[in-house]
């Protein structure tokens, strides 16, 4: 790590690190540290105590849960140094930065409300909001953690996901609590909650990004800002910048310290440019040319679009436990950035599962095992997982093969369905099946049905365009409080508009879409999408005609 900076003087980070041990084991006190500090050291930059913990501090198994980085801060609070770096607003950790000033907003609001008799209604508005956070803290997992780890920065990131972990579940457990109605729990853990949270981001503010400011350079950072479009914001907009300037510093600073650039970061290329260089440099420069694959022949482009439109996420992680590659599906279950491509596998997991990774691993690579099966099952919500070994022609062990998939639509379906019927399929409606069909019809066979005008032709229903009118009669009006589950049951083809509207609506095809919908009103909508209020009730009311 410390061959990304300049001028290192271990001594003084070895006089450090003594004198820090001395006071965490007791032989010193809080004084006699900070004018040992002081006397012997200076000043000292955030990204050197970045340095101590990640090359110097002993490792422990719970290290980084609980730690109380005030008490840290305050032993080096006369030595510390750090700069006032003005940022653009877009840049990726101006942005960490804006939502870390909303959270404590918003903990001021737990300190406010706890002082007064419980009202749940208030509560559960003001933890709808502290529930967004993990939006950040994924940002920062699949984001800002890979960059640094390329860069040797390894341990303080996987030992701060665990944190970031720690944190999402709190706020999930207490948020659990109040609609349990558990409000004597609830209440007793407000005071803990907010100290955990403002140990991380004080964690975040005081050693996180000045050492990634120090160690991170323009170029990467304007990559960095892409992914982070890709798995969105908490409490603020951002505005992607297609002038591709977004994550320039206003200083230099932190490009001139910073380390060389990734592999491959300069044009942030998908994959399909990725691979079309590495086609290139053996002769398949046009994009048009068959490439041979085990089973037929596809061009180039043809591969990436198959990739792209699968019904499943796939991953691949190869012999060497480094990620390779991933399908950009629209549908993901899960956020993916392109900084995961050659990240270790173990530092894409928490510590708390790392072990099992490890153990997958072990026993596809000795043979003892070839595939490995999870599912999150949750109301409304069923996730499948499937890791399975990959081994070439000659049985040695290549990798492993992750495939991922919401299989809640799947396991909803009953019946039969041997016929063609688009409004079922848009719909996800229960209808008369096949089945149910083929006993009306009875002496007809498949290729009779088939050929049945009322089969779901194109000409029919399924393909009109549609004008909200399926049973807008539920719908009276649309005003800004209107549930966007209403307004899907009245036509659920009104995707179609809200996708012409933003791009941010086609979350609505992700499963996390199916916890968020019941309480999404149309003001959500507008905020969480970036479209004024008053054009998206105008698109709507047009749409169903109101």
């Amino acid at each position: 790590m410390r061959e990304n900076f300049q001028n290192i003087d271990a001594k003084k980070l070895e006089i450090v690190h003594e004198i820090k041990s001395a006071y965490d084991e007791g032989k010193i006190s809080l004084e006699e540290a900070r004018k040992s500090l002081k006397d012997r050291v200076q000043h000292l930059a955030p990204y050197e105590i970045a340095i101590i913990e990640q090359e110097m501090v002993v490792e422990s198994e719970d290290e980084c849960i609980k730690e109380d980085i005030q008490a840290m801060l305050e032993v080096f609070q006369d030595v510390l140094v750090t700069k006032d770096q003005e940022l653009p607003e877009n840049h990726p950790i101006s942005c960490y930065r804006r939502e870390n000033a909303k959270m404590k907003e918003l903990l001021l609001s737990v300190e406010d409300l706890v002082q007064y008799p419980l009202i749940k209604n208030q509560w559960l508005e003001l933890y709808e909001e502290l529930l967004k956070f993990k939006i950040h803290l994924s940002r920062k997992q699949n984001q800002l953690y890979p960059v640094l780890e390329k860069k040797g920065f390894t341990r303080p990131t996987t030992t701060m996901w665990t944190l970031d972990d720690f944190i999402r579940d709190e706020i999930a457990e207490c948020y659990n609590l109040l609609l349990e109605d558990k409000e004597e729990e609830f209440i007793g853990k407000q005071a803990e909650l907010v100290a955990d949270v403002r140990d991380l981001m004080d964690k975040e503010e005081n050693i996180l990004y000045p050492t990634s400011l120090e160690m991170i350079n323009e170029e990467e950072f304007r990559y960095m800002a892409e992914g982070d479009q890709e798995i969105g914001f908490a409490y603020i907009s951002v505005q992607a910048d297609k002038s591709g300037n977004s994550a320039s510093a206003s200083s230099s600073a932190s490009a001139s310290t910073a380390g060389a650039p990734l592999s491959g970061l300069s044009s942030a290329p998908g994959f399909a440019e990725e691979l079309a260089g590495l086609l290139g440099k053996y002769g398949f420069n046009n994009k048009e040319e068959k490439l041979n694959v085990s089973t037929g022949q596809l061009t180039l482009e043809q591969i990436n679009l198959i990739y792209q439109h699968m019904p499943v996420d796939l991953s691949y992680v190869d012999e060497n436990e480094l990620v390779c590659f991933y399908t950009d599906t629209k549908h993901r279950v899960f956020p993916r950035s392109k900084n995961v491509i050659g990240r270790d596998v173990k530092n894409c997991h928490p510590k708390a599962s790392v072990h099992i990774v490890e153990e997958i691993i072990k026993k596809f690579r000795s043979g003892e095992q070839d595939k490995a099966e999870f599912w999150i099952n949750k109301p409304d919500l069923f996730i499948y997982i499937i890791y399975y070994a990959v081994r070439d022609e000659n049985g040695k062990f290549r990798g492993v093969l992750e495939m991922m998939q919401d299989c809640t639509h799947i396991r909803s379906l009953q019946g039969s369905q041997t016929l063609l019927t688009w409004e079922q399929q848009e719909k996800g409606e229960s209808k008369e099946t096949s089945e149910d069909e083929d006993k009306r019809e009875g002496s007809e066979t498949s290729e009779d049905v088939g050929n049945k005008e009322s089969a779901g032709s194109l000409g029919n229903e399924g393909n009109r365009e549609s004008t909200g009118s399926l049973t807008a009669g539920k719908l009276t009006e649309i005003t800004e409080d209107t549930l966007l589950k209403d307004i899907l049951e009245a036509d659920p083809n009104v995707k179609t508009l809200l996708f012409r509207l933003s791009d941010r609506f086609k979350a609505l095809n992700t499963p996390l879409a199916r916890i968020m919908m019941p309480k999404a009103t149309v003001k959500n909508m507008s905020e969480r999408a970036e479209v004024d209020l008053d054009t998206l009730l105008r698109e709507l009311r047009e749409y169903f005609k109101l």
